[in-house]
């Protein structure tokens, strides 16, 4: 499961549209099973994010909004599509697991640069299929996340 929200629908288009400003950075944190993210989803005050600690900081991983943070971009003609995909995010835990406690992180989702991390808007999730979760110097990547745009 992978989607965009609705605020993450609304965000893009004011921001090419109505030309409001875009974040500077997003960020790609992880959550937990709690809560499932869906299209209606709209905050991390609305999801629970894994515990801070050994390796994971609370809000996630920052990515820049360039063609490096960003680093695929494709457009399909024939499929009537479009899709972008995030460079290769990477945990390492540090004395012990990450996440430090729970069940493993079950969700990723990016976010806007909101200072206060509870009040991010959640733009995109993805579902990692099972629980994660890595021992002390081993890491958690999460590649290719794809967001794509189609019309069906």
């Amino acid at each position: 499961m992978a989607g965009w929200t609705n605020r993450g629908k609304f965000a893009m288009m004011n921001a090419y549209f109505r030309n409001t400003s875009a974040p500077t950075l997003f960020y790609v944190a992880l959550l937990t099973s709690a809560t499932v993210p869906t299209q209606d989803t709209n905050l991390m005050s609305d999801v629970t994010e894994v515990q801070a600690g050994q390796g994971y900081t609370t809000g996630g991983i920052a990515v820049s909004r360039t063609s490096t943070g960003f680093d695929v971009l494709t457009e399909s003609d024939g499929d009537d599509w479009s899709q972008m995909q995030v460079l290769d995010v990477v945990w390492t835990a540090s004395g012990g697991n990450l996440p430090a406690s729970g069940t493993g992180a079950v969700y990723a989702v990016i976010t806007n640069d909101h200072a206060t991390v509870t009040s991010r808007e959640i733009y995109a999730y993805w579902s990692l299929t099972s629980a994660r979760t890595v021992s002390d110097g081993q890491t958690l990547t999460l590649a290719n996340l794809e967001m794509r745009v189609d019309e069906s």
